[in-house]
């Protein structure tokens, strides 16, 4: 039987159709190949000099920054509107599910737009902050923050919910039988529970928050030392300096990929 499985097994791996082989073969092409355009047009004799520049250094500074801000943004609101989404039967939920992950597929630059209407000093809500609080979101680090959380969450709610419903309800149900509070479940066990899933969903929000372009330029612009991200950055670098655009693209690529070999095992790989 053993042998019969192996040879069946053989037979399935090595029955790949040409006609699969020959397009695969070209997707993974398409895909590698600008990243190695990139590698190859680096400049690493003047690396570590170019990567020293002040502007450099602000740029990415002001990228974690902000990229870890949105990131604490998104788990103190979509952690919890994940579990709703998960645990609550409401009127609307499947309404509420797709209005979480429209900024997945909205143009960020639509976003920005959006988010100016919004929180701008003529906007919703933004002519109140103004009048009220003296507080002005557009084109600050703030506004950074908000423009990122704005197209990070997602990953992070859609990350969390699935984690919450792949979790053995029963555990839930005996802390409650054995007089511990909702609060308490939730934070005893509930989340730890889904712990990995809210780590990966993190790393990913944390990933997107720091490339994110559209929605940042529109909404905060690009003001070096206050808004200009590293995408940002990049994006300005193209106009007079290429080197240093492909600097400051080699430290997004890396940052990446980092994160990738970090969750292989729970979002590349399968069982």
């Amino acid at each position: 039987m053993t042998r019969t499985h192996g040879g069946r097994g053989r037979r399935r791996g090595s029955g790949v159709p040409v006609a699969l082989l020959l397009p695969a073969a070209l997707g993974l092409v398409f895909l590698v190949l600008p990243l190695v355009g990139l590698l190859a047009r680096t400049p690493w004799a003047d690396l570590p000099q170019r990567l020293a520049a002040p502007g450099v250094l602000t740029a990415l500074r002001l990228s974690l920054l902000t990229a870890t801000l949105a990131t604490l943004l998104c788990l103190l609101l979509g952690v919890p509107l994940a579990w709703l989404l998960a645990r609550v039967e409401f009127p609307g939920r499947r309404l509420v599910r797709s209005l979480v992950t429209v900024p997945l597929v909205l143009p960020p630059v639509v976003g920005g737009v959006a988010l100016l209407l919004v929180f701008g000093r003529r906007g919703l809500l933004g002519g109140w902050l103004d009048a009220t609080f003296g507080i002005s979101l557009p084109f600050t680090t703030a506004g950074v923050v908000l423009a990122e959380a704005f197209v990070a969450m997602p990953f992070l709610v859609i990350a969390v919910e699935g984690a919450l419903r792949g979790t053995d309800g029963r555990y839930e149900e005996a802390a409650a039988t054995l007089g511990a509070g909702r609060w308490t479940t939730f934070t005893h066990v509930t989340l730890p529970l889904v712990a990995p899933g809210l780590a990966a969903g993190a790393v990913l929000c944390w990933a997107r928050a720091l490339g994110e372009f559209g929605a940042t330029i529109t909404f905060a612009g690009n003001y070096p030392g206050r808004t200009q991200t590293m995408p940002l950055a990049v994006y300005l670098a193209l106009e007079t300096d290429v080197q240093a655009a492909v600097v400051l693209s080699l430290v997004l690529l890396t940052v990446s990929v980092v994160i990738l070999a970090g969750l292989r095992d729970r979002w590349i790989t399968s069982p």
